[in-house]
């Protein structure tokens, strides 16, 4: 029987994976990858040799019906993304949204995501929080900071490290120079590092050291 597999793969050391992640990889008839060069280096490491095709955030749309065809004729995909949880600030949401719309099966296994780390070594509140992934670039950027800046709960974005200095001057300005924040880069790799402070803190701290790596900020909601 068709199904699709969504498959969490490690956001940085390679033993973070499942062995049942492992298992269905091997298994599959097809992988769909958001970059097929990245993901062949994890592949090679598991002796992973199933076929796979680029699936990203720039052909998701035109790929989704022979994916579907695909899956109607018994194939079994595994969908993964260049590192955790494919569909959370990656492509993934467009094919299990159609899969479930067609009667196809989704299975989605647990595995790495890189906010539940920073979430939870942030030290600020984790029983209540808001997923924002990355804010808008340009268009809406004010309107979004605005809105959030009322929020109670604990809030969580990505970001990569060029713009990282520009959102936390934004946090000042919207959510002030005081309110307690966390920035995790490089989590579960060799240059791992949490920095926490307050916004004005952290901003010096970056604006001194420029950053690298991915990046997860967890600010604290508002009093």
């Amino acid at each position: 029987m068709s199904k699709l597999y969504i498959v969490p793969t490690p956001i940085g050391n390679l033993k973070d994976i499942t062995l049942r992640a492992i298992e269905v990889l091997k298994e599959a008839d097809l992988i769909l990858a958001e970059d097929t060069r990245t993901s062949g280096k994890l592949l090679k490491h598991f002796e992973i040799s199933t076929p796979a095709q680029s699936h990203h955030m720039h052909n998701e749309h035109k790929t989704v019906e022979s994916l579907i065809t695909k899956l109607k004729s018994g194939t079994t995909i595994a969908l993964i993304s260049d590192a955790g949880t494919p569909a959370i600030s990656d492509p993934g949401f467009l094919l299990t949204r159609a899969c479930i719309e067609h009667g196809i099966e989704v299975d989605c296994l647990p595995g790495a995501t890189a906010f539940v780390p920073a979430l939870v070594n942030s030290g600020l509140p984790n029983d209540k929080f808001v997923f924002e992934g990355f804010l808008p670039v340009k268009k809406g950027r004010q309107t979004r900071l605005t809105l959030l800046s009322e929020e109670t709960r604990t809030i969580i974005f990505y970001e990569s490290p060029h713009k990282l200095l520009k959102t936390l001057s934004n946090f000042c300005e919207y959510f002030g120079e005081d309110r307690p924040i966390s920035v995790s880069r490089e989590l579960t790799k060799l240059y791992e590092e949490t920095i926490r402070g307050t916004v004005k803190e952290v901003l010096e701290h970056y604006t001194k050291k420029p950053p690298k790596g991915e990046i997860v900020i967890v600010v604290a909601g508002k009093k």
